[in-house]
């Protein structure tokens, strides 16, 4: 098939992007080099491995969408900005490029003979659970109405795949919705936890531990979601509405991921604990019932194994 990847030089599109041609697909790769995350020389550096070009282009250029998208088979939308804490900042900007953008990207499909559409969403859109024993709290399902975001970067995900909806009722647009659940792993974003408590372990310089260490998160390995994201690419359908969740099924806390990590790295944490932030959660937990029946969905990579592999990588990069 030949298929349009945005976000392509992002940490999870860089490596889709392999796995889509190793698997004998066309790949048409497009990202904009935003760097208000992160320094853009990041992206370009995972582009400057990249088997294919990489077109430069932004998300809400109507133009440039409509002549990506033009002969495609499937467009697989990763490109949004990320990040909780920061969409308090400038909520605006947020929903200017996840949700805007993501409503030019669709226009542009409606305008094409594309009717297949897989849809980066996330974990976040289930808010916050409060729970006296976050252990025990119930997985994660996709029939969650997810009616309370805790944060704008949250909202503009879930208002993504209703508006994503919108477009399959009206247009036969066929969309396969996936809920990401942290996602880890070698070329991880430099903003993430994992990425940021590994160099600041290694280097002895002090991490922030934001709460009392017990909140819990679902780490995905990100060759785990590259299966399932490519599994979604080669199933969905025109007309078509489905919503996965991608997780690795188990619970850690912050404080278990730190000990994982100090284990890996071989160094102790100098901790400096600050209170919770408003936008994050306690929990994410992902019951993954449903993409592995659909999509043959089957994590495999333990936290240990992966935090081992991010730490090879980082060591080399």
């Amino acid at each position: 098939m030949h298929v349009v990847v945005t976000g392509a030089a992002g940490f999870i599109g860089s490596h889709l992007c392999e796995a889509l041609v190793a698997r004998g697909h066309r790949v048409t790769a497009t990202d904009g080099f935003d760097g208000f995350l992160y320094p853009a020389e990041v992206k370009r550096r995972n582009a400057a491995r990249m088997s294919m070009p990489v077109v430069e282009a932004e998300l809400g250029d109507a133009a440039a969408m409509t002549a990506l998208v033009r002969d495609a088979d499937v467009v697989c939308h990763l490109a949004a900005i990320a990040g909780v804490s920061p969409s308090l900042l400038d909520p605006a900007r947020y929903v200017q490029t996840n949700l805007v953008g993501t409503t030019v990207l669709l226009e542009a499909i409606r305008a094409s003979a594309c009717r297949r559409l897989v849809f980066a969403s996330s974990s976040s859109v289930y808010g916050a659970v409060h729970a006296d024993d976050l252990s025990k709290v119930a997985a994660f399902r996709e029939d969650d109405l997810c009616l309370t975001p805790a944060s704008p970067y949250a909202a503009t995900k879930r208002a993504g795949e209703l508006i994503c909806s919108t477009f399959r009722d009206l247009f036969g647009i066929g969309v396969t919705s996936l809920r990401f659940f942290t996602v880890y792993g070698p070329r991880q974003r430099p903003d993430m936890a994992i990425h940021k408590f590994t160099a600041a372990i290694a280097a002895g310089r002090p991490i922030t531990m934001f709460g009392d260490g017990e909140s819990r998160r679902d780490y995905t390995f990100i060759a785990d979601i590259v299966a399932g994201v490519v599994a979604s690419i080669e199933r969905v359908e025109p007309a078509s509405w489905n919503i996965y969740n991608l997780g690795n099924t188990q619970t850690v806390s912050l404080a278990e991921m730190i000990a994982t990590i100090e284990d890996v790295v071989g160094k102790r944490a100098i901790v400096e604990r600050q209170p919770d932030r408003p936008g994050d959660v306690p929990i994410t937990f992902a019951d993954v019932s449903r993409a592995a029946r659909d999509l043959g969905y089957a994590p495999t990579v333990s936290l240990p194994d992966g935090v081992r592999a991010f730490w090879q990588w980082y060591q080399e990069a």
